[in-house]
């Protein structure tokens, strides 16, 4: 028979989730810095703040009520909820990051996966994406594959070898990838022939992405 574990929604306060849950302190920090506790707490910062004061209590004293002062801390930014969903879990349910970068990347001319699907073949273009997969296999003479990710969808990127050999760093050490290159299509298939590679890595600063690299 499958188990049923209640939301922390069910729950009237931190307390009474620590004490019928079998909480311990880690994990309720864990569940706040997730932003799995905003249902009590309103966002992860009052979360924290509230869970930190929770502390093991004697049989005896297990469960009396403890009143204590509200505390209202201001409200994380969407960035910041964001770099935490990405600290947290590797992800986030809210908007991808490239979306907040988006006024920027334009300024850079830099388009999106969407509107590679309406560029011809044979068109240069700009983009940028959060590395996903760089792939190098032992058929291909030479050649890397890389996946990028941005608000709209993946790009699939070409770099021939000899330009892999001349930007071997941002290649391998780019978390956030710009690519000029080539429009390709064939067969349904949209590819991007790279011709430079730039580390845009900064503008996602302490952004945790993870890459599955030649694997």
């Amino acid at each position: 028979m499958r188990e049923h574990f209640p939301s922390p929604s069910a729950f009237p306060d931190f307390e009474s989730l620590a004490l019928q849950a079998g909480l311990n302190r880690h994990d309720l920090r864990c569940l706040a810095e997730s932003g799995a506790l905003e249902s009590l707490a309103g966002h992860r910062r009052n979360a924290a703040w509230l869970v930190a004061g929770i502390e093991q209590r004697m049989p005896v004293l297990a469960s009396a009520p403890i009143v204590e002062s509200t505390v209202e801390l201001a409200a994380p930014s969407e960035g910041q909820d964001i770099l935490a969903d990405y600290a947290s879990l590797g992800l986030t349910l809210g908007r991808h990051p490239l979306a907040l970068l988006r006024p920027r990347l334009k300024k850079l001319s830099m388009i999106t996966a969407q509107d590679l699907s309406t560029t011809p073949s044979g068109t240069p273009v700009h983009v940028a994406g959060l590395v996903t997969c760089r792939q190098h296999p032992g058929t291909a003479k030479g050649v890397i594959f890389v996946t990028l990710e941005d608000e709209t969808g993946q790009i699939n990127v070409v770099v021939w070898e000899r330009l892999a050999q001349k930007q071997r760093r941002p290649l391998l050490g780019a978390r956030l990838l710009g690519v000029d290159g080539i429009l390709e299509r064939e067969s349904g298939v949209t590819h991007l022939i790279a011709e430079r590679l730039t580390d845009h890595s900064a503008l996602i600063g302490d952004l945790l992405t993870h890459s599955r690299d030649f694997h």
